[in-house]
């Protein structure tokens, strides 16, 4: 291959990696935390996939109405992630979701979610920070370890891989998948939706 055709085949490569790249940044979190907008890219696509498991899901850990949820995906047009963010925040913040929507769609909306989260005092470092990203992994692993996920090697929150009876409780490479953690902690703790 001569000079002049391996440069156009390096920026026709370039183009299409520039393309994927362009669908995969198009949301864009802008929390200030690269690790939370990972995981809001993650909780986007799955939220797009599954959408009752994720709107059961933010139903039931964070206390979220689901008629705001739903009005949020379906009405107001929010992204998944964006959704799932203003529902932990609310929680860590215990304050009702509909205020963090509020806040989001007057200030936050071309400043990210960083400010949001500022506004209602969590800091990025702090100890209600830490504790936002903590309740995000748990998440993560739920969406994870979710059969919807077909055709992939999942197992989901009580061991169990879709093969029926015989399964062995334990995720893959024999660790025990979430068994036990958080039982019964966060459910109701009184915090306003």
């Amino acid at each position: 291959m001569n000079t002049r055709h391996l440069l156009f085949a390096m920026l026709a490569a370039g183009g299409i990696a520039a393309s994927a790249g362009a669908q995969v940044i198009s949301y864009s979190p802008r929390s200030g935390d690269v690790w939370i907008d990972t995981q809001l890219g993650s909780f986007n696509t799955y939220g797009r996939r599954d959408r009752d498991y994720f709107v059961d899901d933010l139903v039931t850990s964070y206390g979220a109405p689901r008629y705001l949820v739903n009005e949020l995906l379906d009405k107001r047009r929010w992204e998944p992630g964006d959704v799932y963010y203003a529902a932990a925040l609310a929680y860590q913040a215990r304050r009702p979701l509909n205020d963090v929507a509020r806040l989001y769609e007057t200030e936050g909306k071309g400043k990210g979610w960083g400010v949001v989260a500022q506004r209602m005092g969590i800091k990025p470092g702090s100890a209600e920070f830490h504790a936002l990203k903590g309740q995000m992994g748990k998440s993560k692993g739920r969406y994870d370890s979710h059969p919807s996920d077909k055709g992939k090697d999942r197992v989901d929150d009580h061991g169990n891989d879709g093969d029926g009876p015989g399964n062995s409780g334990k995720a893959k490479g024999g660790k025990d998948k979430g068994q036990g953690q958080g039982q019964g902690k966060g459910k109701s703790k009184g915090k306003p939706a």
